[in-house]
C-alpha cells in the first residue's frame, strides 16, 4: 500500500507567547502609530487601520510594542479604539510638540498675540466642553461658532475686569505681562470682525484670531466644519474630546471656567451671569493643544 503524503502547506503556528519581536512585527507597531499622527485618518475608512487596531486590542505582546513605539517618540497613547482610532498626543519634549509661541509667529507678526490665540484655544475648549460630565461622556459632541467664541470671551473679559476693579488692582498693566489677566486686556481692546478691502475678517480681529484656532483645530483632526453661518459652526470629533480630558487640568482652563461665565452647548453666543469666584494661578502662555 502506498502511503499518502500531504504536499500542501502547513497553517502557519501562533505566535507562542513570549517570542521574539519581527522586523514585521515592529513595522505594523509604527504603521499604527503613524495612522495615531495622521489625525484626519478614520478607521471606518481604512481596512488597514482598522485591522492594526484589532491587533491592538487582541494582542497584548503587539500593544506594548506600539506603546514602546509612541513612547519613543515622545507621544502618549490617550485611547485606541474604533471611535478614535490610535489618539495620542505629543508630549513636551517631543519633536512632535506644538507650541504656543511658535503657533502664534506663524498667524501673527506680533509677539504679543501669542496670548490671544492661547486664550482662543481655551474658550473653544471650555464652549466644547464646560462641564465635567461632557468630557466623560463618550458619546457627547460639542458644538461651537467663531462669533460664539468670540461671544464667551468678550463675556469672560468683563467678569475679569469686574473682579480687577473689585479687588484695586492695577487695569492697565503692560501688555507684553504674562497670563490670562493680560490676555484678556488686550482681548477687549482688539476689534471684534473689521474688514479688508474686500469683506474678509481682519485676520488679527478677535474672531480672526477664533476662526485661525478653529481651522488648525480642525486640520488636526479636532473640529469638523459643519457650516458657515455666525463666522463658522463646528463639532467636536472624539479626537478633541480626549485631548481636552488630558488638558482640562491646566490652571488657565479651571480659571476660565470658573469665571461662572456658563454657556450653553449648542454653539450659540448665549451666556448666564457670572458668580464671585475664588482666585486660581494662572499659567503663563497656556493654550490648547499647545506645551508653553
Amino acid at each position: 500500500m502506498t502511503e499518502h503524503v500531504d504536499r500542501s502547506e502547513p497553517e502557519p503556528a501562533a505566535k507562542p507567547a513570549g517570542s521574539a519581536v519581527t522586523p514585521a512585527d515592529a513595522a505594523d507597531a509604527a504603521r499604527l502609530v503613524a495612522f495615531g499622527l495622521q489625525p484626519k485618518s478614520q478607521p471606518a475608512r481604512d481596512q488597514e487601520y482598522t485591522e492594526l487596531l484589532r491587533r491592538y486590542r487582541e494582542d497584548p505582546a503587539f500593544a506594548r510594542l506600539a506603546d514602546a513605539v509612541a513612547a519613543g517618540l515622545g507621544l502618549v497613547v490617550l485611547e485606541v479604539s474604533p471611535r478614535a482610532g490610535m489618539a495620542v498626543t505629543a508630549a513636551e519634549d517631543s519633536v512632535f510638540a506644538v507650541r504656543m509661541g511658535d503657533y502664534a509667529r506663524r498667524t501673527s507678526a506680533d509677539s504679543g498675540d501669542r496670548f490671544l490665540h492661547g486664550l482662543a484655544h481655551l474658550a473653544v475648549a471650555a464652549l466644547a466642553f464646560p462641564r465635567p460630565e461632557d468630557l466623560a461622556d463618550d458619546g457627547y459632541i460639542g458644538r461651537i461658532t467663531v462669533n460664539g467664541v468670540d461671544a464667551f470671551v468678550r463675556q469672560a473679559c468683563r467678569r475679569l475686569e469686574e473682579r480687577a476693579e473689585e479687588q484695586g488692582e492695577n487695569t492697565d498693566p503692560a501688555t507684553d505681562a504674562p497670563g490670562l489677566e493680560t490676555a484678556w486686556r488686550i482681548w477687549t481692546r482688539r476689534s471684534a470682525a473689521g474688514a479688508t478691502k474686500d469683506a474678509r475678517r481682519l485676520a488679527g480681529s478677535t474672531t480672526g484670531i477664533v476662526g485661525k484656532a478653529a481651522a488648525f483645530l480642525t486640520d488636526s483632526g479636532f473640529l469638523q466644519r459643519t457650516g458657515d453661518e455666525n463666522g463658522g459652526t463646528y463639532r467636536t470629533t472624539a479626537r478633541y474630546q480626549l485631548q481636552v480630558r488630558d488638558m482640562a487640568g491646566s490652571a488657565a482652563m479651571a480659571e476660565l471656567l470658573e469665571l461662572g461665565v456658563v454657556p450653553v452647548t449648542d454653539g450659540t453666543a448665549s451666556l448666564l451671569p457670572s458668580e464671585d469666584t475664588e482666585d486660581l494661578e494662572l499659567v503663563a502662555e497656556a493654550g490648547l493643544p499647545f506645551h508653553s
